[in-house]
């Protein structure tokens, strides 16, 4: 998992170097020119960016039927009924900001999901069912519609095992103007899919690397 830490640790550095940067720039603007010096400590109001989640210092390898992934060792694991999902810190369910690995997607969903007519490339593919909000204020109640969504990303991602999946993000607007962003990776022949069932943006990063430690070696399709 070197690759995986040593990405962590320049993401982290480059993220100081530019807090410094800012600092920097602004004390100069606030001394004016006119030699006066102006102290100011580290983390007062103005200088350093809004904080950001620690960085995961250890990754763990989970798999469910052949399939496995590297997640950050301090997110909740959960397998049942065929799925795997893991949770950031603070959210116990497997909803808001989870990542959730499904073998034999398709197989098992009632409609045929996502692979069906190639929902995982349409702008209403986000879902089995797309008639409920999920955005941190309305995930749990469920009782917001939505207004409507857009494919906004389609490309593909290699990942662990050398196989290429359709990766897709979706900008999904609620009937209260709330927005959300849902992320999938699928391999249709395998029926293999990787899903964020609504992201939330702090993780962006971590949900990459989780979908390119993706192996399906020991997977029997």
């Amino acid at each position: 998992m070197a690759g995986i830490h040593g990405w962590w640790r320049r993401a982290r550095g480059a993220r100081l170097g530019a807090g410094a940067a800012a600092a920097l720039v602004l004390l100069t603007a606030c001394s004016g020119g006119g030699g006066g010096e102006v102290e100011l400590e580290r983390g007062e109001s103005g200088i350093l960016p809004a904080a950001e989640p620690p960085a995961p210092e250890e990754f763990n390898t989970q798999s469910i039927e052949g399939v496995s992934l590297t997640v950050p060792e301090d997110w909740k694991v959960q397998s049942e009924g065929g799925k795997l999902c893991v949770s950031p810190p603070g959210q116990a369910a497997c909803a808001y900001g989870s990542v959730q690995l499904l073998p034999h997607a398709a197989e098992r969903d009632p409609d045929n999901w996502p692979a069906k007519d190639d929902a995982f490339n349409k702008d209403d593919g986000w879902a089995a069912d797309t008639g409920s909000c999920r955005s941190l204020n309305t995930s749990a109640s469920g009782g917001i519609g939505v207004e409507g969504a857009e494919l906004a990303v389609s490309d593909f991602t290699e990942h662990a095992d050398g196989l290429k999946s359709h990766h897709s993000v979706w900008r999904v607007t609620c009937v209260n103007d709330d927005t959300f962003e849902v992320r999938m990776w699928f391999l249709p022949v395998s029926d293999v899919l990787l899903y964020v069932w609504s992201a939330d943006s702090q993780y962006s990063a971590v949900y990459d690397e989780i979908a390119l430690s993706m192996d399906t070696t020991e997977y029997q399709s």
